[in-house]
């Protein structure tokens, strides 16, 4: 599995089980600006119809080790510049203990 791969399964998920009470899922949804002053894209916008909330998710898949850690703490900040509530969702065994710390204790991130 990869991170492309990642998000639609997670995506599905939320669907599967949430749908019925009214949610609706969208994949890369642009949303602002970042903090460098580009073009925000959400990897997951969840959308609550009967109370009009919404989620913002970023999706992060590391199987082996490489740059996902060097995104992490930026994708941190990035979701805490946001303008509705976000959470970083991720998966894998690729990620660096030190990542890993950040994650597991951050209140944005889920497992």
């Amino acid at each position: 599995m990869n991170g492309y791969e990642y998000r639609p399964l997670i995506g599905r998920y939320l669907v599967s089980t949430y749908g019925p009470r009214g949610v609706d899922v969208f994949e890369e949804v642009a949303l602002g600006t970042s903090t460098l002053g580009k073009t925000r894209r959400l990897d997951l916008l969840v959308l609550d119809r009967p109370t009009g909330r919404a989620l913002a998710l970023e999706c992060k898949y590391q199987d082996s080790a490489g740059t996902a850690d060097e995104k992490i703490p930026y994708a941190l900040d990035e979701l805490r510049a946001l303008r509705v509530p976000g959470a970083i969702v991720y998966a894998g065994s690729g990620f660096s203990d030190g990542v890993l710390h950040l994650l597991q204790s951050s209140p944005v991130a889920a497992y």
